[in-house]
């Protein structure tokens, strides 16, 4: 069961009635879900968990389509990574959805119940957002993986994938609503848009009165498009320029795979590091090995002029390098004197992403926590572990860099929102 295509020759007036039409429907089914219960909610998703087993050849032939495209076209290799359903990726999906089940659900979840002088209980009940609208990029399993988010936190969802991705996204569409119908819930509950026009999205972000968030995941362009045109609060998570600083007390033997693992795991995502940061009493020692390892990968190296000083295999960096997010095989390199240095670096040119120090220094890995503001800071780890799977959510539905409401990457939690509950014995207010 796929969603219908909206034909591209459609006229505006109508295709902006389509999209109204779909928000009032997720509407809708975001007050039928408020009544489901979480063995039913698990069971859609253990559901689409069998489903893509199932269709796997299927979902991989429509993701042949955009691949094929997305060549044509001269997609960079990092973006036909993030294109690409292979079968480690619809695993990856699989095993998203097998963990979002096992999670507590947080809905209906009573906190801070206190009695009141009067008698009255007051608490806080976890309750959803209500409808979510996506609007990302790349990266089908994002469809998979927001949508499962949304249906164990009771959120509806309205999923708008990117033109490079349109094939892969309405057949998972189409497995997702499967899913939905097998389990006697609303199909409604997920929907795709099936356009690649950008009127839809335009159209999309002026629904307030049926949409409650909207979160965009992609490049900053992107980010920046929806914020700039949205009446319904946004999630926002602009770039990801991470940074790797190695401490003058850093074990060397740890930073080399840190680093390498930081930044060519997968180059193409937002959590890959893009710029390293190394203090000067361990330069002359540790930057010619990491080089080598570096260059060995095919990571192309730009540093300031310390840095060409010690390796002539760095090319010598310009301004516009610095804080710039490649999602590519290139790397920033820059010495600094000292940790506060490196602080003033990662605040002049960070993305409040993620940000790593390589130390055996107690008291400058608690400075590093303390004082340097990204959603995820981390000691003597990767950068790639700033990812909902990783930290524990199960799945994100995306890395908010920004404070409000979520801060680093949204779970189901995240998704949520609380409102007051009072139980009481006829009290009247005096």
């Amino acid at each position: 069961m796929l969603p219908a295509r909206i034909p591209r020759e459609t006229d505006v007036n109508t295709l902006e009635q389509q999209i109204s039409d779909l928000a009032k429907k997720a509407k809708a089914a975001s007050i039928s879900l408020m009544a489901l219960s979480t063995v039913v909610k698990n069971n859609v998703l253990l559901k689409v968990a069998e489903l893509l087993i199932e269709e796997k050849e299927t979902i991989q032939q429509e993701n042949d389509k955009d691949l094929k495209n997305g060549e044509e076209k001269g997609l960079s290799p990092a973006m036909l990574d993030r294109l690409r359903l292979s079968d480690a990726v619809i695993h990856s999906m699989v095993t998203a959805l097998h963990e979002i089940c096992a999670l507590a659900d947080p809905i209906g979840k009573v906190e801070e119940l206190a009695k009141r002088p009067n008698g009255l209980l007051v608490g806080r009940m976890r309750v959803p957002l209500g409808v979510i609208a996506m609007v990302y990029e790349s990266r089908p399993n994002v469809t998979v993986e927001a949508a499962a988010l949304c249906i164990k936190t009771g959120n509806a969802a309205i999923l708008r994938g990117g033109s490079e991705a349109i094939h892969s996204n309405i057949v998972l569409a189409g497995i997702l609503q499967k899913a939905l119908i097998s389990q006697h819930v609303d199909k409604d509950v997920v929907q795709v848009i099936p356009t690649t026009e950008r009127q839809a999205v335009t159209h999309l972000l002026t629904l307030d009165e049926y949409i409650d968030l909207v979160i965009p995941r992609g490049g900053e362009g992107l980010i920046r498009f929806v914020s700039q045109n949205s009446r319904i609060p946004v999630l926002k998570h602009y770039k990801g320029v991470c940074h790797l600083y190695v401490d003058k007390d850093a074990d060397l033997a740890k930073t080399v795979p840190l680093v390498i693992n930081s930044k060519t795991h997968r180059p193409g995502v937002c959590n890959a590091l893009e710029g390293l940061l190394i203090h000067e009493e361990v330069a002359a020692e540790i930057l010619p090995i990491l080089v080598t390892a570096l260059i060995a990968k095919g990571v192309e190296l730009r540093g300031c002029a310390k840095s060409t000083a010690i390796s002539s295999r760095i090319n010598k960096a310009v301004e516009s390098d610095w804080g710039t997010e490649f999602l590519d095989l290139i790397l920033c390199v820059k010495i600094v004197k000292d940790f506060e240095e490196a602080k003033a670096y990662i605040i002049q040119y960070g993305s409040q992403h993620t940000e790593t120090i390589v130390t055996e220094n107690y008291s400058t890995a608690q400075r590093f926590i303390n004082e340097i503001d990204a959603s995820a800071v981390m000691v003597n780890a990767s950068t790639r572990f700033n990812d909902g799977g990783e930290l524990g959510l199960g799945a994100e539905i995306g890395i908010s860099t920004t404070k409000l409401h979520a801060y680093g990457p949204m779970g189901l939690e995240e998704l949520t929102t609380r409102k007051f509950i009072v139980y009481g014995q006829g009290q009247v207010r005096m």
